[in-house]
């Protein structure tokens, strides 16, 4: 199927694109020479990737300093890209975040944010973009979910709910795609070296210790892993046999057997030191 070809009045909209994996998925489609419109909240570090790249690519750059959890703040998203005269060709919803411990500690405002993230600002991004792809009879769309949609977890359930909610969605979205010209894959990575936990307090060296090494991937090699799943139309990448390995297990495993175990094993189900 391919991406798109790029031009002066089409975009690639990369949500999250201020670190970690959206960063690396925004560098990766500049490089294919595709322009790009970064979304995240930290305008300083967008600014400083809009300069990387149109110095290293001489692509078109823009970047939209979003709060996804808003409905506004998405709904000004979608008109300042309209105002722009730009097509969203291809969508990148990566934005996410995970709360860590059991519910019965979890602060709501968290958990509806979280909710808010991962699943309302790509259920509203998609709604808005994929009609226009349809129309044009091209476009691709890459949802970030997790190794983490697979089976329930205990320690983060809101977060596993959310992404297996997104892997459902973009898998359903992809068969009905079929014959439209546009492509739908849903990314599901498992441990990643990024800032994913530092919103929430969590140490870097505590989340690396949580899984073997083995297991854990750069973002670099994830994101280019992604676009070209996206690129050959894939409906599911899973970057790295160990987690391809992981997500089968996390299928397929009886989840009165499963679930205990990763209970045990997980680091936010530990007490709390003053206990």
């Amino acid at each position: 199927m391919g991406l798109p070809p790029g031009g002066a009045d089409r975009t690639c909209v990369v949500t999250g694109a201020s670190s970690g994996i959206g960063r690396e998925i925004a560098r990766e489609l500049a490089r294919r020479g595709l322009g790009v419109s970064l979304v995240a909240r930290r305008e300083d570090r967008l600014r400083d990737l809009a300069n990387e790249l149109r110095t290293e690519t001489g692509v078109d750059v823009a970047i939209i300093p979003t709060d996804l959890t808003d409905p506004a703040s998405r709904h000004a998203l979608v008109e300042t890209v309209a105002d722009r005269g730009l097509s969203v060709d291809v969508l990148v919803n990566n934005a996410g975040m995970s709360t860590f411990g059991p519910v019965h500690r979890s602060r709501p405002g968290r958990e509806l944010a979280m909710i808010a993230t991962n699943i309302n600002a790509v259920v509203d991004l998609c709604s808005n973009w994929i009609p226009g792809m349809v129309e044009r009879g091209r476009g691709a769309v890459l949802n970030v979910a997790s190794t983490a949609a697979f089976q329930p977890l205990p320690g983060q359930a809101g977060y596993a709910a959310t992404k297996s909610f997104v892997l459902s969605y973009s898998q359903a979205i992809h068969t009905e795609l079929r014959g439209t010209g546009v492509a739908m894959t849903v990314l599901c990575p498992g441990p990643v070296h990024t800032e994913f936990g530092a919103s929430e307090g969590l140490d870097e060296k505590e989340a690396s210790d949580a899984l073997p090494k083995f297991m854990w991937l750069p973002a670099e090699e994830v994101a280019r892993t992604a676009v070209d799943g996206l690129a050959h139309g894939r409906p599911v990448v899973i970057p790295g046999i160990a987690n391809k390995m992981s997500a089968a297990g996390g299928h397929l495993l009886p989840r009165r057997l499963l679930l205990p175990i990763i209970a045990r094993q997980h680091f936010a189900l530990r007490e709390p030191p003053d206990r």
